[in-house]
């Protein structure tokens, strides 16, 4: 493969990409011509080094002292609500379409997931409030007697 030049594309995302172009030298003795690619001349391929690029940095932000002490606090803060909004409220995926009424949408999932949990504490602080006046009734019930 040799370098053939540089060449620009919009993705669908509307983001602007930076391709490098590799030609082959010689496809037509080639026994995978047909199966290979379509062209009628030799096959040209495109590469876009800037996802590369981005995939290097992340790997070495990953694996930096902060990156794994952030990954090891991930499993305590967000994985929890994920699961409980996914199996126990059975959310699998987004109804509208576009960006901004996912983000709609994901709003309404996080106000209900917040409604929930406060109750859960009210309930709780509830109940322990429930457990000492049972407990102090019984002290009260047994000195009486």
């Amino acid at each position: 493969m040799e370098y053939i030049g540089d060449g620009h594309k919009k993705s669908g995302n509307g983001f602007q990409q930076t391709l490098r172009r590799y030609q082959a030298k010689n496809c037509h003795n080639c026994p995978l011509n047909g199966a290979c690619h379509k062209s009628k001349t030799n096959r040209i391929i495109e590469i876009n080094v800037n996802p590369n690029r981005q995939k290097q940095k992340a790997h070495e932000l990953l694996n930096s002292e902060q990156g794994i002490r952030q990954r090891k606090e991930r499993c305590y803060d967000v994985e929890p609500v994920f699961a409980n909004i996914k199996q126990n409220h059975g959310f699998r995926r987004f109804m509208p379409r576009g960006k901004e009424k996912v983000e709609i949408e994901w709003g309404l999932l996080t106000i209900a997931q917040n409604i929930r949990k406060k109750q859960l504490k009210k309930a709780f602080y509830v109940h322990c409030l429930l457990q000492k006046l049972l407990s102090t009734f019984t002290v009260i019930k047994i000195l009486k007697v």
